[in-house]
């Protein structure tokens, strides 16, 4: 009876990574397909140099979206390592275990620092 759950459990998830992938292929289709039509019809409508400043508006924020989700990550995991080192500290007092947390916590704070030194550069 277990075997048969599993191998259900296997097809099922199988399958819904197989229709993941597909939508999203789709999905990135679909987009690009749009971003070729805006461009054509800047391009038509107003020239070439508002196709082009159109892509670099494009690009800015795209790499803004990009510095905000490593700023969140840094926040979260900084966050993750803060509360970890409190559990810790309270679970065990008698060992210095809690010092664990300081992993994540200065992982956090280097993607913290990338996120500001990265913005200072624009």
């Amino acid at each position: 009876m277990l075997m048969l759950f599993l191998a259900c459990g296997a097809v099922a998830l199988f399958s819904f990574l197989a229709v993941a992938s597909w939508s999203d292929s789709r999905r990135r289709e679909r987009e690009s397909y749009y971003k070729h039509e805006t461009m054509s019809k800047i391009a038509e409508q107003q020239g070439g140099e508002a196709a082009i400043a159109y892509m670099r508006e494009e690009k800015k924020q795209a790499r803004r979206r990009e510095l905000e989700g490593i700023r969140l990550g840094g926040m979260i995991t900084a966050g993750v390592g803060i509360g970890l080192m409190f559990f810790l500290y309270q679970e065990d007092r008698g060992d210095p275990v809690f010092w664990v947390g300081l992993i994540p916590l200065l992982v956090g704070v280097a993607l913290l620092a990338h996120y500001f030194l990265a913005i200072d550069k624009e």
